[in-house]
């Protein structure tokens, strides 16, 4: 029994590590706060992610052909059920899009997957996860809203991917669907992150995850994932230290397209139990961790949060009431704290996993040097 468990942690292990690659504490960078298992959004209970990565072709770009460098990504807050969830949203420079905002505005709840792709695709994630939830949803007294109003958000991709192509569609969305899971989390070139670019690097798909308490007897997890594309070389920061200014080397190719700061899509869940109003002060703080890395968030740069509780209210058919059982307001820095460390952490994560990528008309990014990224912590005397 003993050799089967020891042979079972060894295989789990494998399997976790092949699934996020190197992050970013494997090269000694310091964070504060202390993360869940996984260091993912999937620490909180009941979370699922999956993805749809696409890549191929080469050279010159021929629209509708390609290269293609793109994909989808999905996260099912309350799994594959047809849960609601009290939700809230904020943007912090509008240069973006994310879908179902009117509905989650007014009614502070959220329903079915979150999608993220890139800008000229939620229109097809969009109604793909409402398909999706149709298909799986539509039943007795759901029938009318299983569709949903989906909350699809986007990053631009067309620095290396044909956008213009089209390349995400329906089938790509329900596969990643149907292929979420709960556990660890692949980071980088994967998914909607597969052809996003971060501070002058290769970027993409990022998550982390932070456990707090409120008192000697409650603690709760908060996780965040982020698509990750924007931020300009020179600002650049990673524990204090001015990476951007210091690694001046392996600037990206850009033979054609438009040169700018790009756009973070931020998805932050926790099990602890909030109200839409206080999750919407949650999503601000999302702010504070991206600055954390260094950008000051530019005019081209769509930076748009979520943040949901899988905490729901309860209520009985027969009767007219909600019960909500929840945090107080004076109770909320250990969540917004956990949200600003696990935000910053998630951005540098996708940032440590992507690969060197090249794409459209000889158009390149590169993987950030881990090798520069250590010699410099201790330079500054920040661990590495």
């Amino acid at each position: 029994m003993k050799h089967l468990l020891i042979t079972w942690l060894i295989a789990y292990t494998t399997t976790l590590s092949m699934a996020q690659g190197a992050r970013a504490r494997d090269l000694g960078i310091p964070f504060d706060g202390t993360p869940g298992y996984f260091n993912a959004i999937t620490d909180v209970p009941g979370i699922e992610v999956g993805y749809t990565t696409l890549i191929s072709g080469e050279g010159e770009l021929k629209v509708g052909k390609g290269p293609v460098r793109t994909g989808v990504t999905v996260i099912l807050p309350k799994g594959k059920t047809a849960g609601f969830y009290p939700a809230a949203w904020f943007s912090l420079n509008g240069d973006g899009e994310m879908t179902g905002l009117p509905y989650l505005e007014d009614y502070g709840m959220g329903y079915g997957p979150v999608g993220i792709t890139n800008t000229n695709s939620v229109g097809t994630v969009r109604d793909a996860i409402g398909a999706w939830c149709f298909r799986q949803f539509s039943t007795g007294d759901f029938f009318d809203f299983s569709f949903g109003l989906p909350i699809v958000g986007e990053t631009w991709d067309g620095g290396l991917n044909d956008i213009n192509g089209y390349h995400v569609k329906p089938e790509h969305v329900w596969e990643a669907l149907d292929k979420a899971a709960a556990g660890p989390v692949a980071e980088g070139n994967v998914g909607g992150g597969t052809g996003m670019w971060l501070y002058g690097f290769k970027g993409g798909s990022g998550t982390a995850s932070r456990r707090f308490a409120i008192d000697s007897t409650t603690s709760y997890t908060l996780g965040v994932f982020v698509q990750a594309n924007f931020g300009i070389r020179k600002e650049l920061t990673i524990a204090g230290v001015p990476m951007g200014k210091e690694i001046t080397e392996l600037q990206p190719i850009q033979n054609t397209g438009r040169k700018k700061d790009g756009s973070i899509i931020v998805v932050i869940a926790t099990d602890a139990p909030l109200l839409p109003g206080q999750l919407k002060q949650v999503a601000k703080r999302a702010t504070h961790g991206i600055a954390r890395t260094g950008s000051i968030s530019h005019n081209g740069s769509g930076d748009i949060f979520l943040a949901l509780s899988t905490a729901s209210p309860e209520y009985a058919a027969d009767s007219p009431f909600e019960t909500w059982r929840v945090l107080p307001k004076w109770q909320l820095d250990a969540v917004y704290k956990a949200t600003v460390e696990a935000t910053e952490e998630a951005i540098i994560n996708a940032m440590i996993a992507a690969r060197d990528l090249d794409g459209i008309n000889g158009n390149k990014f590169f993987a950030i040097p881990h090798d520069r990224i250590r010699e410099l912590l201790r330079k500054y005397n920040r661990g590495g």
